[in-house]
């Protein structure tokens, strides 16, 4: 049914309608009960992108996760999924629409398309990937993004992200208070948040005389089959390993799964450290020992810096937060009763 469907029915214009739909005030209240319960009885529902287009006010926010062609991310990844259902939240909560799409990681220009085609308002980039110079572009252009990632050198667009240097500061700290020594590294260092939790991690072992060597890290992607192959093989390079730093909980866990198949003691004989505290690392077997990046309130704060850029605000400071050490049983061994 169209909206001149039930103006006919109801014996009024389709501007009545429209109006008594929204609950205007302009139409009595009479007219509007019999208008409203006309809808109910044929299921009408009102078509919120062609209201948007008509009142010239967008209620739609792009949300783009960016992928390689090489790696393909899935969306199954816990990560994704808990970062897309916070900003669901989030937007739901300001009365917003969310339009999810995936674009390739080497164009995230491309995503201008969805504002300049008038299908969203806004733009909010989960990750910059290897192209923090098409961000800038994109930003220097006036385009409403917000991205969830790193601060880096002369950025012109809003970030929001966790402290990743800290993050791996904190966990050589921990692994090295265990009294581990030879340590791996999982984690693709060409995305600026991996490389920024290395560089903690790897400063503060080296401050301890401990320097990791090439040898001792895998690039690998955010794909648990990926990381469980890269992780046999360092298994089999370097016997004597006794911690993991895993820069995501699901290559964390495809490492758990591989030191399984070699025989190898989780966390007597080898310690494993994940990054993110999705959901399932508090009930994985053994729980995940992991840095916490507040997800929940990732989404409120991206969008809201968003929705301060679409109200004609300044640029917003990026905002970096909170970052801390969870520790569980994949680091830490029960203590005896």
């Amino acid at each position: 049914m169209q909206m001149a469907d039930l103006a006919k029915l109801a014996g009024v214009s389709a501007s009545t309608v429209s109006r008594a739909l929204s609950g205007s005030s302009l139409i009595n209240a009479q007219t509007r009960e019999r208008i409203q319960t006309l809808a109910r009885q044929f299921n009408y529902t009102v078509n919120s992108t062609a209201t948007d287009l008509r009142s010239g006010v967008k209620r739609t926010i792009a949300v783009v996760v960016p992928y390689e062609q090489a790696s393909r991310q899935s969306f199954a990844d816990p990560f994704l999924h808990g970062m897309i259902g916070s900003l669901a939240d989030a937007l739901t909560e300001r009365g917003y629409e969310m339009l999810l799409s995936r674009i390739d990681a080497d164009r995230l220009d491309s995503a201008a398309a969805l504002i300049h085609g008038g299908r969203a308002a806004g733009l909010i980039l989960i990750g910059q990937w290897r192209h923090h110079d098409q961000l800038n572009a994109m930003a220097a252009q006036g385009l409403p993004l917000v991205v969830w990632g790193a601060r880096l050198p002369r950025q012109k667009y809003c970030v929001v992200g966790g402290d990743n240097l800290r993050g791996g500061r904190l966990v050589a700290e921990h692994l090295l208070a265990l009294g581990r020594r030879q340590m791996i590294f999982l984690g693709d260092c060409g995305l600026p948040e991996v490389a920024q939790r290395y560089r903690g991690f790897a400063a503060v072992l080296r401050a301890a005389g401990i320097e990791l060597a090439p040898q001792q890290r895998a690039a690998v992607p955010f794909l648990a089959e990926v990381g469980r192959q890269a992780m046999l093989a360092l298994i089999d390079a370097h016997p004597a390993l006794d911690a993991v730093f895993a820069s995501s909980d699901l290559l964390a866990m495809a490492a758990i799964g591989a030191l399984r198949e070699r025989g190898r003691k989780v966390p007597t004989q080898v310690a494993v450290v994940g990054y993110d505290d999705v959901e399932l690392a508090a009930h994985f077997s053994p729980p995940i020992s992991t840095v916490s990046q507040p997800i929940h309130a990732a989404g409120a704060a991206l969008v809201e810096s968003l929705l301060a850029l679409l109200g004609g605000h300044a640029l917003p400071p990026s905002a970096r937060l909170e970052t801390r050490l969870i520790v569980r049983a994949s680091s830490q061994p029960a203590s005896p009763l």
